[in-house]
């Protein structure tokens, strides 16, 4: 039980940290930026889900 304890305080802890960075040293998205790791995502998505699929059914 003090390790579950001490694991959700090391998450909680880790997770608070990103999003106080996160909101001090973010900068805003750029429009263009976005669109080109959008072109990339979407089919990079859809690869992990087909070998996410054969590995199951494999």
């Amino acid at each position: 039980m003090n390790n579950l304890l001490m694991l959700l305080l090391f998450i909680f802890g880790s997770v608070a940290l990103m999003v106080f960075l996160g909101e001090r040293y973010a900068k805003p998205a750029d429009l263009e930026r976005m669109a080109r790791m959008r072109r990339w995502l979407i089919p990079l998505v859809g690869v992990m889900l087909l070998l996410s699929l054969l590995d199951f059914y494999l």
